[in-house]
């Protein structure tokens, strides 16, 4: 089976309204190229580094316009559509950075909240601290749509290696990262993580991203990437502006991989070192 996918990849602005207008004529060119699955970045529907504006402005998913905005385009156009993640806020009065996965009826059959939180001080001097606005999640997840078997991840999660063993192991053949990469970790690490979870996983993964320089002041790395599960790349959009980049996945390559290079059935348990006195 061939599945036809495209990604998406944005420059979203500060507010709802402007983020639907910039992501919809994107949509839109992945429908006319024949997409059955689109996919787009993390923090899809808003960026806003300033937090008091941030949670101004952040609404639970059922009121949030460019996720109703999305469900239409999906409903419309009769494509799957995974969000890589919206900013929305959970009944508790939280913040989530969570992914939305979309019907052609545009049902949402899955969703899944960021478990790595982004806490680093970079050698440039940037600094991040996802956890003082975002609740962690605590559940992996795979959903099925279009004939694949979809491992969900969010941007820092690409960094822990036995989440996506774990989604593999759990029948995931495609690995979706969508991302908000910055320009220092993305220029740096951005495509050898990425073909790095392919190849230990023998999975495809998509990888849709931010890129450019936004309206709150942050910048992202776009180049966008479509990874095959032997570690080859299939596509990248090598630039930062928005666009759509469209790859074919024969899902039969998976079992190739896994077949030729069986890690995922090779690995076995071990005892822990001690640390040293």
């Amino acid at each position: 089976m061939t599945l036809k996918v495209a990604l998406i990849q944005t420059r979203t602005p500060a507010t709802h309204a402007a983020a639907l207008a910039h992501v919809l004529p994107l949509v839109e060119q992945a429908v006319a190229g024949g997409a059955q699955l689109i996919a787009t970045p993390e923090g899809t529907n808003i960026l806003q580094r300033d937090k008091a504006q941030l949670f101004a402005q952040l609404r639970p998913a059922e009121d949030d316009p460019v996720i109703q905005g999305l469900r239409e385009a999906a409903r419309r156009h009769l494509v799957w559509i995974l969000i890589g993640s919206a900013l929305v806020r959970r009944a508790d009065g939280k913040a989530a950075n969570r992914a939305f996965l979309i019907t052609p009826s545009g049902e949402i059959v899955a969703t899944y909240d960021k478990l790595h939180m982004f806490d680093v001080d970079l050698p440039t001097g940037e600094t991040a601290r996802e956890s003082e606005a975002y609740e962690a999640g605590a559940c992996a997840v795979v959903a099925e749509a279009a004939g694949a078997k979809l491992g969900l991840t969010i941007c820092y999660d690409v960094r822990f290696p036995a989440l996506h063993r774990a989604l593999a192991l759990a029948g995931a053949e495609v690995l979706c990262v969508p991302a908000a990469f910055t320009r220092p970790t993305g220029e740096a690490h951005w495509e050898i993580l990425l073909r790095a979870r392919a190849i230990e996983t023998g999975s495809f993964v998509l990888a849709p991203a931010q890129g450019g320089f936004h309206e709150d002041g942050r910048g992202t790395w776009g180049r966008s990437i479509a990874v095959g599960p032997w570690g080859e790349i299939l596509g990248v959009l090598d630039h930062d502006e928005p666009g759509v980049l469209f790859a074919d996945l024969d899902l039969a390559a998976v079992a190739k991989a896994r077949a030729a290079i069986p890690a995922l059935a090779n690995a076995r348990d071990f005892t822990l070192p001690k640390s040293p006195a």
